[in-house]
C-alpha cells in the first residue's frame, strides 16, 4: 500500500505541467520554491522505496535461484541413485537395489519440489521486476521535473534581480536629473541666482546713495584744482597753493554749480 502511494505520487508529480501551474500561481517564485521542496523530498521517499523494492526483487531472484540450483542437484542425486540401483540389480543384489531406486525416488521428489517453488516464484519475480521499472522510470522523470523546476527558479531569481537592478538605478538617476526643476541641483542653482541677484541690486543701490554723490564731488573738485593749477604752469605763474584763494573760488564755483544741480 505504501508503494503504491508511493508510486501514485511519483505518477503525479511527474506528469505535472509546469507552466500552467506557474501561470496560476500568485506568487511564482514562492510556488517554485515549495516544488522545489516538495519534488526533493519525494525524490528522497521515492529513492528509498525504491531501493527497497529493489532488495525484495533480488531476495526473490536469489531464492529462485537457490531452488533452480537445488532442482538441478536433487536431479543428479536422483541419476546417481538410480544408476547404483541399476548395478546392484545387474549383480542380483535386489534389496540393494530397491533401496538405491527409493533414494532416487526421495531425490526425484525433493528436485519436484524445488521446482515448483522456483515455478511458484516467477510471478513475483516479474511482477517485482515491473514495479521496479516504472518506479524507477518515474525517479528519473521526477529528477528531471526537479532539474527544470531548478532552472525555470534559478531563471526566475535572476530576471527578478535585474528588474530590481534597473528599477534601482532608474529612481537614481531619476533623483539626480538636473534638467527637473525641481531636483536639488535646480534648486541650488536658483538660490545662487538669487543671492547673486541681491548682490547686483545692493551694488547698484550704493553707487545711487548720497554719499557716493558727495565722494564723486569731491572728486570733480579735486580735478577742477588741477586744471588751474596746469593753467598757472602754462602762463608762467607760480602754482596755486592748496587751500589757494584760485583753487577755493575754482571750488566754491564748482560746489555752487553741483549744489544747484543738486
Amino acid at each position: 500500500m505504501v508503494k503504491q502511494s508511493i508510486f501514485g505520487r511519483m505518477a503525479q508529480l511527474a506528469k505535472a505541467n509546469i507552466n500552467s501551474l506557474l501561470d496560476q500561481a500568485e506568487d511564482p517564485q514562492k510556488m517554485l520554491d515549495q516544488m522545489v521542496r516538495d519534488y526533493t523530498n519525494n525524490i528522497a521517499e521515492a529513492e528509498s522505496a525504491v531501493a527497497q523494492t529493489i532488495g525484495n526483487l533480488r531476495m526473490l531472484q536469489d531464492d529462485y535461484n537457490e531452488d533452480i540450483k537445488n532442482a538441478q542437484d536433487w536431479g543428479n542425486k536422483a541419476l546417481a541413485a538410480s544408476r547404483k540401483a541399476d548395478e546392484y540389480r545387474a549383480k542380483g543384489d535386489i534389496v540393494d537395489a530397491e533401496k538405491f531406486d527409493n533414494l532416487a525416488k526421495v531425490a526425484l521428489q525433493r528436485q519436484m519440489s524445488s521446482e515448483n517453488e522456483a515455478k511458484s516464484a516467477e510471478p513475483s519475480i516479474a511482477s517485482q521486476t515491473d514495479v521496479v521499472d516504472k518506479l524507477k522510470h518515474g525517479l528519473d522523470q521526477m529528477k528531471g521535473k526537479l532539474n527544470e523546476l531548478t532552472s525555470k527558479r534559478n531563471e526566475l531569481v535572476a530576471r527578478s534581480k535585474t528588474a530590481a537592478a534597473q528599477t534601482q538605478v532608474h529612481d537614481a538617476l531619476k533623483s539626480i536629473d538636473i534638467m527637473d526643476p525641481t531636483s536639488e541641483v535646480g534648486r541650488f542653482e536658483e538660490k545662487i541666482r538669487r543671492e547673486e541677484a541681491k548682490v547686483r541690486g545692493q551694488q547698484e543701490l550704493a553707487a545711487s546713495s548720497l554719499d557716493a554723490q558727495f565722494n564723486s564731488l569731491e572728486d570733480l573738485g579735486e580735478q577742477t584744482e588741477i586744471e588751474a593749477r596746469l593753467a598757472a604752469l602754462k602762463s608762467g605763474g607760480a602754482t596755486p597753493a592748496l587751500g589757494s584763494g584760485n583753487g577755493s573760488a575754482a571750488r566754491s564755483t564748482v560746489e555752487e554749480v553741483d549744489f544747484d544741480k543738486l
